[in-house]
């Protein structure tokens, strides 16, 4: 039979296991470690919000990390677009001027 927990205990759950961790939460709170693991995987991709203030300096490094690491790509590909668009009007440029000397 499986038992209903309100998003607060969940919560509540989670924050205690990154302070103690998992084994001695599912020991304290007398909850299977498979239900445990599964509120922390939904943390972890956004599904269970802990608040302001619930990450691990840890996990704020790693955040900011994968931030500065998403806005390199992001010049990136930016910077690459741009070369894109030059290379294309180019092309259409010169299919436009062999067109037109066909025509005559």
């Amino acid at each position: 039979m499986s038992k209903d927990y309100t998003n607060e205990y969940k919560k509540e759950a989670v924050k205690l296991s990154k302070q103690i961790g998992a084994q001695k939460t599912t020991e304290e709170l007398d909850i299977p470690k498979s239900t445990l693991y599964n509120w922390i995987r939904a943390e972890r991709s956004g599904e269970i919000d802990l608040g302001r203030g619930s990450r691990t300096p840890k996990e704020a490094q790693t955040l900011a990390e994968e931030l500065q690491e998403s806005r390199k790509k992001i010049k990136a590909l930016e910077k690459e677009n741009a070369l894109l668009r030059k290379e294309r009007d180019f092309l259409d440029d010169a299919s436009r001027f062999f067109a037109a000397g066909r025509k005559k």
